[in-house]
């Protein structure tokens, strides 16, 4: 029979492998190299006057690597996404707006469940969409479902047209059949084992249309 002190330094020796393997995973997010700031857009990311957000950046992301239980390629993959968007600022305020917008998404990657979520990145060309699209498809109940995505635009826009929204509101009979409530857009959508197909023949509703890979 083991003792109490012994059972306390198998779960801390498990505590370490766990944060151990977190942090093997997290430097597959590919973060931006200081050391090796050859940019204008990579020197103003690693300037000292966001080392604050950059380590609050870090530690939500590892956070949420631990917490949350949507799936870990997920979170890796939206930060290398973000990444990418963050580089294309042209000056500090989009570099601030910018790392505030990640701490949310992280924060809510660790505060709601996403059990229920099906998770979806758009993909062009087995790449990442050079216009990036995330849908979430939520089952609020046996016969509700919501559907919510954010199209990103470009960071130095004003922030009220730096994305846009999609909302729309089904069932699992009528699934295929969306209308986005924001722009009034109808959409097929057409779900495989991994991937969704989005389309539409509406002109000015393109944005959302597309193959998205299902995170699971």
């Amino acid at each position: 029979m083991l003792l109490k002190t012994e059972i306390n330094i198998i779960k801390k020796f498990g505590l370490v492998l766990l944060i151990g393997s977190s942090l093997a995973t997290f430097t597959h997010a590919e973060k931006i190299d200081c050391d090796q700031a050859n940019t204008q857009a990579k020197k103003n990311y690693c300037s000292d006057g966001f080392e604050e957000q950059r380590e609050k950046l870090d530690g939500l992301f590892l956070t949420a690597q631990l917490i949350t239980d949507a799936p870990v390629r997920l979170l890796i993959d939206t930060q290398k996404l973000w990444y990418s968007r963050v580089q294309q600022c042209k000056n500090l305020e989009c570099f601030k707006q910018q790392f505030e917008l990640r701490h949310e998404d992280l924060n809510i990657y660790t505060s709601m469940n996403q059990s229920l979520t099906q998770h979806y990145l758009k993909f062009e060309n087995g790449h990442f969409a050079t216009s990036p699209v995330h849908l979430k498809v939520h089952q609020l109940g046996k016969d509700s479902i919501k559907i919510e995505g954010i199209a990103y635009r470009n960071p130095n826009n004003r922030v009220e047209t730096q994305t846009i929204p999609f909302l729309a509101y089904t069932t699992p009979e009528q699934k295929n059949q969306i209308t986005d409530n924001e722009h009034d857009c109808k959409y097929q959508f057409n779900y495989s084992k991994a991937l969704l197909s989005v389309k539409t023949e509406q002109k000015g509703c393109e944005r959302f249309a597309g193959i998205y890979r299902l995170y699971d």
